[in-house]
């Protein structure tokens, strides 16, 4: 995982550089130096040979390289050139070329392979303003394109109608901030009015086929990042030590996409929408973090096995954490919580197995959100630390507490509610058979049990039998509660190994 991000961490970074050009100065030769200077900051190589003309400064051939580490992988980015004209106000422009190829390489499974992706601007324009401890770059463009034009396995170059990707977004405005120093705070801002994205492939060696299509609108992103210098970047851990951070949000007002395929001889379709939704993410060498959720979803989907679409909808879905990363001996906070609500489905669906409408077709939510505290055993920064992790041999930590904030599931008639809060022994693993022993209270509440029971065997779902032996585990577990059809639970777990269930011993 740690590997992954660190790439990722650069590939973007790379494609930022080409794409907003960051890291100027007030002078075009300093444009020029800062930009290699934090290139090579995070792994690049940035060559290219350079002339000046009054007051023009031309970089020609220019080519920045990223060797991916513990692969024969490699990014490569060539723009054939990029002028930098000093205003004579203390501002630079920079001149970008309309179109320029970013190539991946690298081996697989015995085979050398390639990617050619050629990105397209259009009224691409960026003035640079500032000192060089504080710079400011602002830019707008018409249009931003990305491509995927080649790929190339071993001697065989895949035709291009078997395989494409297309991004391309529109009326673009950004701003990017840097203070440079020690290291370096990078302040970001991005608005474009829509994206649009295409994959397609069709394998010529069968019938699979797809495409998948689809279109965002409102786009808005603000991220900020602390990136470290002089440090090696190959070495994922240091770098995190070092003190790079970053965090960001991405949101967009819409967004709908249509997939279309073939497999095994089977067509299928699915169409989806929504308004709008965020992403916001943040990471360190402590933590890592994402809050995700998409509001009114709707989705879609045909298949051959079905003469009817499947429809469902929800409100509102997402779901958010905050993990600890790195190995210590010190207790250390988490959270986790998701959440899908106001979830329905047509009713065509629901007829193929409830036909009489004997269920209650309200909307279905379920909501957990929880938090707690742990030992970190495992340094997940550490790539050979994750390999050993990997192969069950090494326990990754330890849970200290956890509390429920909220338990909510809502469906069919039913509701369950609920909290609780609890710390773990670890040192006692003997009472529940190898797990560290508990020790807290949980409350439940739950409501319309009896009366799906009595519909599921009306439904001929369950029998006499089962819902007897459910209806008995429920009045051991839970009491009846003031409201009818209510049931209510107290579960504690005491410090010695004990269960009870509002006051009786269980175990």
């Amino acid at each position: 995982m740690s590997v992954f991000l660190h790439r990722s961490c650069g590939a973007v970074l790379a494609y930022a550089v080409v794409a907003q050009g960051a890291f100027a100065d007030v002078t075009a030769k300093d444009v020029w130096a800062d930009w290699q200077s934090y290139m090579a900051s995070v792994g690049y190589t940035v060559t290219g040979d350079e002339a000046t003309s009054g007051n023009v400064t031309t970089i020609s051939n220019m080519v920045m390289a990223l060797d991916l580490p513990d692969t024969d992988g490699q990014i490569e980015i060539t723009m054939p050139e990029m002028t930098m004209t000093e205003n004579g106000d203390g501002t630079v422009s920079l001149n970008f070329p309309e179109s320029f190829p970013i190539v991946l390489s690298g081996a697989g499974e015995g085979e050398e392979f390639s990617a050619e992706i050629q990105y397209t601007n259009s009224g691409l324009s960026m003035d640079v303003s500032g000192t060089p401890e504080d710079i400011v770059y602002d830019y707008v463009a018409d249009n931003l394109t990305l491509d995927l034009t080649s790929i190339t396995v071993g001697d065989e170059t895949i035709p291009q109608d078997a395989m494409g990707a297309n991004i391309s977004i529109n009326n673009v405005t950004g701003k990017t901030r840097m203070l440079v120093g020690e290291k370096r705070d990078v302040d970001q801002s991005f608005t474009a009015s829509d994206a649009t994205y295409a994959f397609v492939f069709d394998d010529p060696e069968s019938d699979d086929a797809g495409q998948i299509r689809g279109q965002m609108g409102q786009l808005v992103m603000e991220g900020k990042s602390t990136i470290p210098t002089n440090v090696d970047t190959t070495d994922v851990q240091a770098f995190y030590d070092a003190g790079f951070s970053g965090e960001g949000s991405f949101t967009y007002g819409s967004g709908s996409a249509e997939v279309q395929g073939t497999a095994e001889g089977e067509s299928f379709s699915l169409s989806s929408s929504s308004e709008g939704g965020r992403l916001a993410g943040s990471i360190d060498a402590g933590h890592l973090a994402y809050d995700v959720e998409q509001n009114s979803a709707k989705v879609a989907v045909t298949t051959a096995d079905l003469p009817f679409p499947i429809e469902v909808a929800m409100e509102k879905a997402g779901f958010k954490f905050d993990f600890p990363l790195m190995a210590s001996d010190e207790i250390q906070s988490f959270s986790f919580g998701m959440n899908l609500t106001d979830f329905t489905m047509s009713d065509v669906l629901w007829s193929l197995f409830d036909p009489a409408g004997s269920l209650p077709r309200d909307p279905a939510t379920i909501v957990v959100d929880t938090s707690g505290t742990g030992k970190v055993l495992v340094d997940f920064m550490d790539e050979e630390a994750v390999e050993t992790f990997a192969t069950g041999d090494v326990t990754p930590g330890e849970l200290h507490s956890l509390k429920i904030n909220e338990l909510l599931v809502s469906l069919v008639g039913a509701k369950l509610t609920g909290d609780g809060d609890f710390t773990f022994d670890n040192t006692n693993t003997q009472a529940f058979g190898g797990m560290p022993t508990p020790a807290g209270v949980a409350n439940l509440q739950l409501v319309g049990a009896n009366a799906l029971i009595d519909k599921l065997i009306g439904m001929g779902l369950i029998t006499e039998n089962d819902a007897l032996g459910a209806r008995m585990m429920m009045g051991l577990m839970a009491v009846p509660g003031e409201e009818p059809d209510t049931l209510n639970s107290k579960i504690e777990f005491t410090e010695d190994g004990q269960i009870l269930a509002n006051g009786q011993r269980l175990k």
